[in-house]
């Protein structure tokens, strides 16, 4: 059983969780807006600097399904806390990379230590509040996660632009240090909160016992394509304003932040969403909404615009992917932990593939033709998920 939390406790809790899962985020897209000066610094195609974001998503993705059983047998917050220290050093480590095959190893490492974060945050919520309340305060421990991804690309494409490529990396350690002992100095409250459970932590038992229900099948089949489909094309916005229109690395890195100001505003009016449209009218909204961006960003002639396209971007892929997550937190909750690793790893291993296929299609077809060919595909997802979504009661099961 867990303990209720006074709200004072819990939005210091939501808070540290969101500092973990800032660090996490900007570590997933920090190496985005670096391609072009990555490939010119170490002399390698525009495909093959892609996996310093590939290797990273592929350990992020895979390593996430253990972390959720570890986390439901010792306790999620002891698991956060700790991966949270971990990742500082990994981090370091992507700093010092002196050559191309080293950078690649730790950006794999970095991805297996990041891996806990967010999903075992997700967890942790989804033990600690309940279900009625749980999309406004998921929204609301995003804001890190969003805020990171932003921060992420953002320094990155400074850093390329002023020929610093390390920076990021070394900022990102001090945050991770910084973030862990703040995280570790809570670990009593936050246990109490979501409690481990005595004879959980069975990695293939409790991915089955999950993948048995199908409503849970749905929803980690549809985060893939979303994953595959959307982000595949975001990491590829940066490179596009720079190749398209002439932008320098650090203002195209700058501009693709308004898609995290989008998150923003969906966080702050999550609520209020919540209330009028319901899950399905989130889940169709945001399908309509990442299609316009798509198309805003691809092509339009005029780079100005270009602001405006990653902001509509941004607002429907959270109005989308919070609905999503919090149907994850819901799937088994028995084994939370796994269940919302195992919907992470799906996201990210979707994520791993699309930017894998995309940086390939770049490569013939141009970022315009193959960003826009990503609209319509998630136009239907969001239509199809809010459609299945209407006919299925989740909130029956808390």
């Amino acid at each position: 059983m867990t303990s209720a939390l006074d709200p004072t406790t819990e939005r210091r809790l939501i808070a540290l969780l969101s500092l973990g899962a800032f660090g996490s985020a900007a570590s997933m897209r920090v190496a985005d807006a670096q391609l072009p000066a990555l490939a010119d610094h170490f002399g390698v195609g525009l495909a093959a600097v892609a996996q310093v974001i590939t290797v990273f998503s592929v350990a992020y993705g895979v390593l996430q399904l253990a972390y959720g059983p570890l986390g439901d047998r010792v306790g999620k917050w002891r698991v956060i806390a700790a991966m949270v220290f971990v990742s500082g050093l990994t981090a370091a480590a992507c700093a010092l990379a002196p050559s191309f095959g080293l950078l690649v190893l730790a950006r794999l490492v970095a991805g297996a230590t990041c891996a806990a974060i967010i999903p075992l945050s997700m967890a942790w919520i989804g033990d600690a509040v309940p279900y009625a309340r749980r999309q406004p305060v998921l929204a609301r421990f995003l804001t890190g996660q969003i805020l990171g991804m932003a921060g992420g690309q953002w320094a990155g494409g400074i850093a390329a632009d002023v020929g610093v490529w390390q920076l990021p990396f070394v900022l990102l350690a001090l945050w991770f240090a910084v973030a862990g002992a703040l995280l570790w100095r809570q670990r009593a409250t936050g246990v109490t909160a979501s409690p481990p459970r005595t004879g959980s932590g069975h990695l293939l038992r409790e991915l089955a016992d999950v993948l048995r229900r199908p409503w849970a099948r749905v929803v980690v089949a549809v985060v893939f394509v979303e994953g595959l489909l959307l982000f595949g094309a975001i990491a590829f916005f940066a490179t596009h304003l720079h190749l398209v229109h002439g932008l320098s690395l650090s203002v195209a890195g700058g501009i693709v932040t308004m898609y995290a100001a989008g998150g923003i505003v969906f966080a702050l009016a999550s609520r209020l969403l919540v209330q009028r449209l319901g899950e399905p009218g989130l889940a169709a909204g945001g399908g309509v909404l990442i299609a316009l961006g798509l198309v805003g960003v691809a092509l339009s002639p005029w780079w100005w615009t270009a602001p405006l396209a990653c902001f509509i971007t941004g607002l429907g892929f959270y109005m989308l992917h919070n609905t999503l997550q919090t149907n994850a937190t819901q799937m088994a909750p028995a084994a939370r932990g796994a269940a919302v690793s195992l919907f992470a790893s799906s996201f990210f291993l979707g994520q791993t593939a699309g930017v894998a296929l995309t940086a390939l299609a770049v490569e013939h077809f141009g970022t315009a033709a193959v960003i826009a060919a990503c609209a319509l595909p998630l136009l239907a997802l969001g239509a199809l998920f809010a459609r299945l979504r209407a006919r299925h009661q989740v909130a029956r099961d808390a």
